[in-house]
């Protein structure tokens, strides 16, 4: 049974999905436990089962009693192994395994804020596994230092991606098409995009300003959508005029069709100012065989092999960001097809979704 605060949208509600899917494909029943949203359909047509319970509370009260609800169906179920994806449930799920004598995996899917007294404490049950999962040699290092986590019971499992549905040659014509015309993408000029949730550290402003550094008619795209937080959108439209980008760089929303999206790209752009904990829109990215200029912090540093698989730039450097992007440009078509058929090629030998599902059935299987 895994547990989550909700399924609504992110990369740890679909590792979570990948997981169920792959217990079941293996002959297992898959429980997800969480306090629901717009993927439990999804869940379901996976053939896992969607337990509703208020995991998404973070007050005390709310933990102590959710770690009787989940004791409870625990045993209900003969639940075999319990793994907590999220702080909060996490503790609940920690009591319920304590309580019924069931195998406890955690993942640790971030670098987590230590910025108030009480908050390492507060982390630490992600460390609390009989296994913890760290989903990158980055948080791996994290997890040592900070919580003293040994070899015995930590694992490496790196985020994986679809390589079927991250395929170039499965995008069709019609739909490049189409999101060329939803976007306005002007033909036969070159196309930067930032695939990632409109926030600041995730780097939108930083290509804006590297965009005003950028000679020629390139054009960017920022795909994806702001969420409850809309102020700093509002503050890139701003800078976006002020710069008198208008006719460069757009912000044009959330993709459905992701792969489809990252094909128009000649350049897709990581910028994350803080350390991301994998970069799971790195590794998309390579599989569609694009030239990736990242962040050279955290995730991206395993994944993007500067100057064979891509290229890493100083975080929060406008200046070096502008300048990769020329020399990409700059690249001959046939030097840029060859980077990205490296991209691909390393995604497949070490960041697939298959072999994430592997290795975290083997985790399941050691504790069994």
């Amino acid at each position: 049974m895994q547990v989550l605060p909700s399924l609504v949208s992110g990369g740890v509600e679909r590792g979570t999905l990948e997981i169920a899917q792959a217990l079941v494909a293996a002959g297992g029943r898959a429980i997800v436990a969480s306090a629901g949203g717009p993927l439990v359909p999804a869940l379901e047509a996976l053939g896992a089962r969607h337990v509703t319970l208020p995991l998404d509370t973070k007050s005390p009260g709310g933990i102590w009693r959710n770690a009787g609800r989940l004791a409870a169906l625990a045993r209900a179920e003969a639940v075999d192994v319990l793994h907590a994806r999220s702080r909060a449930p996490a503790w609940s799920a920690l009591l319920a395994a304590r309580r019924t004598g069931t195998p406890f995996v955690t993942t640790y899917h971030g670098t987590y804020n230590e910025g108030f007294p009480g908050k390492r404490l507060y982390n630490s049950v992600m460390a609390r596994g009989d296994r913890v999962i760290a989903i990158s040699r980055f948080i791996a290092g994290v997890v040592r230092a900070r919580h003293g986590v040994g070899e015995d019971r930590l694992r490496i499992i790196p985020r994986g991606v679809d390589e079927r549905r991250f395929d170039p040659t499965a995008v069709a014509p019609d739909r490049l098409t189409a999101l060329r015309a939803a976007w306005g993408v002007v033909p036969g000029r070159p196309v930067i995009m930032l695939p990632g949730r409109v926030t600041r550290w995730k780097g939108q402003g930083v290509l804006v300003e590297a965009m005003a550094r950028l000679p020629g008619d390139a054009q960017a795209l920022l795909v994806g959508d702001a969420g409850a937080k809309p102020a700093f959108q509002e503050e890139l439209r701003a800078r976006i005029a002020a710069l008198g980008l208008g006719g460069r760089v757009r912000l044009v929303g959330h993709a459905a069709d992701v792969p489809a999206a990252l094909m128009l790209a000649d350049v897709v752009v990581h910028a994350s100012t803080d350390a991301e904990a994998f970069g799971r829109t790195v590794i998309e990215a390579q599989a569609m065989e694009r030239c990736v200029i990242a962040s050279d912090l955290g995730g991206p540093t395993e994944t993007v092999e500067h100057g064979v698989t891509g290229w890493r730039v100083p975080p929060g450097d406008p200046a070096a960001l502008a300048a990769a992007i020329a020399h990409v440009l700059a690249m001959s078509p046939a030097a840029r097809a060859a980077a990205g058929a490296r991209a691909r090629a390393a995604v497949l030998e070490g960041y697939t979704m298959a072999r994430m599902q592997a290795a975290t059935l083997d985790v399941y299987r050691e504790l069994l």
